[in-house]
C-alpha cells in the first residue's frame, strides 16, 4: 500500500500536488484532520505529530477518508467539470516522505512569494504612521480630525471593494488580478509625493482603498488552491507574520529615508511615500512571473518545467460567481457569528496604533527615535502571533484562543485609562507598546472561516465578506480618539474598554452557537438508520455546512 501512490506517479520525485489536493478537497465533509505541517523555517512545529526521530517517513501519511468505505465513495466521485479529474484516484496513498517533500516545495515556491507580496502591502499602508513622525500634518495643515477622515474614507473605500474585488479574482483569477492590483496601486502610493493639502490626500486615501481592498481575501482564496485545510492556518500565521516582519523593515527605512528631508526642498515623507511607491511597483511586475495560475498549471514559458513533472493544462479556477450564488454565500446564517467577531475584535488596539506615532511625538520623542521604537513592538507581535496559532492548532481550538486575546488587552486599557498623563515617558511606551504587542488572532479567524465554508463557492465570498467586516471595525475604531479628547483620550479609552469585555462575550457565544449546532446535527444524523443516512447522502439538496455530516470546528 505504502508504494501505490508512487508506483501511480512514477518519473515524478515528488508526489502530485493534484493528486494530494484532489483527494483533501472532496473528502474534506467527513474527513479526520490530518498532522499540520509548517512553514519550513520552523519545520518541528508540527502539530500533535511524533518527533522526526521516531516517525516512519515510509509510512503512509493520510488519515482514514470516506473513500476507505466502498459503500460511500460513490457520494464523493468527483464531478466531469473537476479541474483535478485527471489526477483523482480514490485509491491513492502516498507517505510521509512524500508528503513533506511536496508541502516543502508549495512553501519556498508559493507561500514565501505571497508573504512577500503582503509585505509590500504593509509596507504601503504603515507609511502614514511613520509620515506622521516626519510632521506629516503639520506640513499639510491638517489636524488630527482631518487624519481620523482620512483614515475613514480610506476603510471605506477598502470596505467597497472587497467582494467586487474578490469577484475579480476569481473570474480573472489571483495570479492575473493580484500583480495588476499592486501595480495600480504602487502608482497611487508613489504620487504622493505630490500631495499638497487636504482635498489631494482624502483623494489618494480613497483610491488606494479601492485598489488595495480585497488583496487580502484575493491571497487568501489562492493560498487555499495549495493547501489542505489543515496545512492552511499556520500559513496564514505566516502571512501575517510577514505584516510585522513589513514594520521592522519600514521602520528602518523610515530612519534612512525621513533623514533625506531638504533633499530638492521637500519634506522626507516625500521621498518615503515615492520610494516605498517604487518598491512595491517592482513586486508587482515581478508578481506575473512568481505566480503560477493553479495546482494544475505551474509551467510557462520562462518556467518551461514547471514546479512538478508531467504537469497537465487543465484549470477551471477562472469561474465567475453568479447574482444568486454570491446571495446563497452571504446569507449563510451560521457564518455570522465570525463575521460578527470579524465586525469588532480589532477595536480595542486599533485606535493606540494609529495614533502610536503622534502619542510619542506628544511624549517629546524625535522623529528617529520613534521609527526606532517601532521595532521591538514588531518584534514582538511576531512572536505572539505564531505563538497563539500555534496553540490554537495544537488544541484544536480556535473560539477560546481568541476570547484570551481580547482578555489580555483588558490589564493595558486599564491602566492607560487609570494612569495616563501620571507615568513617566518610557514607562508610558512600555504599556502601549505591550498593549499592541497583543497576540493577534486574525489568522486564526481567517482559516476558521475558510473551514466553516466547506464549499470553494462559499469560501470565496466569505473570505471577503469576513474582511468586510474586519474594515468597519477599522473605521469604528479610527473615530473613537478624537480631538476634543486629547491628548490623554480618557473617553476614548472608556469605550475601548467596553469593546474588550464585549469581544470577551462574542467569542464565547460563537463557541457556545457552533457547539449547539452540531448537537442539532448528530441528533438527526444519528437518529437515522444506516440506510437513511445512504438515502440522505444519495438525494440530499443540502449542500456546503449545511449537510448533516458536516460539523462546525470552534
Amino acid at each position: 500500500m505504502a508504494n501505490s501512490f508512487s508506483d501511480k506517479v512514477k518519473d515524478e520525485k515528488v508526489p502530485s500536488i493534484e493528486s494530494k489536493l484532489v483527494k483533501d478537497s472532496i473528502d474534506d465533509e467527513t474527513s479526520q484532520t490530518t498532522p499540520s505541517s509548517t512553514f519550513p523555517l520552523f519545520h518541528w512545529l508540527r502539530r500533535r505529530k511524533p518527533k522526526p526521530s521516531k516517525l516512519d517517513l515510509d509510512a503512509i501519511a493520510t488519515q482514514p477518508s470516506v473513500y476507505d468505505d466502498p459503500e460511500q465513495t460513490q457520494y464523493y466521485i468527483a464531478h466531469e467539470k473537476y479541474e483535478n479529474l485527471h489526477r483523482f484516484d480514490p485509491s491513492a496513498r502516498w507517505t510521509w516522505r512524500e508528503e513533506n517533500a511536496i508541502v516543502r516545495k508549495i512553501d519556498w515556491k508559493i507561500m514565501t512569494w505571497v508573504a512577500f507580496m503582503f509585505f509590500s502591502l504593509n509596507i504601503d499602508r504603515g507609511n502614514l504612521g511613520s509620515a506622521n513622525s516626519d510632521n506629516f500634518l503639520g506640513d499639510l495643515n491638517l489636524s488630527t480630525d482631518d487624519f481620523n477622515l482620512g483614515n475613514t474614507v480610506f476603510l471605506i473605500s477598502f470596505l467597497c471593494a472587497e467582494v467586487p474585488s474578490q469577484l475579480i479574482s476569481k473570474k480573472l483569477g489571483p495570479d492575473r488580478w493580484i500583480p495588476s492590483q499592486m501595480i495600480l496601486w504602487s502608482l497611487v502610493a508613489g504620487s504622493q509625493f505630490w500631495l499638497t493639502g487636504k482635498k489631494s490626500f482624502l483623494a489618494t486615501r480613497s483610491l488606494l482603498g479601492l485598489l488595495q481592498g480585497g488583496f487580502i481575501p484575493d491571497n487568501v482564496l489562492y493560498m487555499s488552491y495549495f493547501y489542505t485545510k489543515s496545512e492552511l492556518p499556520m500559513r496564514l500565521a505566516w502571512f501575517w507574520v510577514s505584516d510585522a516582519i513589513a514594520g521592522v523593515v519600514a521602520s528602518f527605512l523610515a530612519f534612512g529615508i525621513l533623514h533625506m528631508r531638504g533633499v530638492d526642498g521637500k519634506e522626507g515623507w516625500r521621498w518615503l511615500f515615492l520610494l516605498e511607491g517604487l518598491l512595491t511597483l517592482l513586486i508587482g511586475i515581478a508578481s506575473f512571473f512568481f505566480m503560477p495560475p493553479s495546482p494544475t498549471q505551474t509551467k510557462a514559458w520562462y518556467r518551461p518545467n514547471g514546479y512538478l513533472p508531467n504537469e497537465r493544462k487543465r484549470m477551471h479556477n477562472r469561474q465567475a460567481l453568479t447574482p444568486k450564488m454570491l446571495w446563497k454565500s452571504l446569507s449563510d446564517y451560521d457564518l455570522w457569528p465570525i463575521y460578527a467577531i470579524g465586525l469588532t475584535f480589532q477595536v480595542p488596539i486599533g485606535p493606540p496604533g494609529t495614533y502610536f506615532t503622534l502619542s510619542l511625538r506628544h511624549l517629546g520623542f524625535n522623529t528617529f527615535q520613534i521609527n526606532l521604537l517601532n521595532i521591538p513592538i514588531s518584534v514582538a507581535g511576531m512572536f505572539t502571533l505564531l505563538g497563539i496559532s500555534w496553540l490554537s492548532e495544537y488544541f484544536d481550538e480556535r473560539a477560546i484562543h481568541g476570547l484570551l486575546c481580547q482578555a489580555y488587552c483588558l490589564p493595558f486599557l486599564i491602566l492607560e485609562y487609570l494612569r495616563a498623563g501620571t507615568l513617566s515617558n518610557w514607562s508610558q511606551y512600555a504599556i502601549i507598546g505591550l498593549l499592541l504587542s497583543q497576540p493577534y488572532s486574525h489568522a486564526i479567524q481567517v482559516g476558521w472561516c475558510s473551514r466553516l465554508s466547506n464549499s470553494v463557492r462559499t469560501r470565496t465570498v466569505s473570505a471577503a465578506t469576513y474582511n468586510m467586516f474586519v474594515q468597519l471595525s477599522n473605521i469604528i475604531s479610527a473615530n473613537i480618539y478624537r480631538a476634543d479628547d486629547a491628548p490623554l483620550y480618557h473617553r476614548g479609552n472608556k469605550v475601548l474598554i467596553a469593546f474588550t469585555v464585549m469581544n470577551c462575550s462574542i467569542f464565547a457565544l460563537s463557541k457556545v452557537y457552533y457547539i449547539l449546532r452540531n448537537r442539532y446535527k448528530l441528533k438527526k444524523w444519528n437518529a437515522m438508520t444506516k440506510e437513511e443516512q445512504d438515502h440522505y447522502l444519495a438525494t440530499t439538496t443540502d449542500t456546503g455546512n449545511k449537510r448533516l455530516n458536516f460539523l462546525f470546528e470552534h
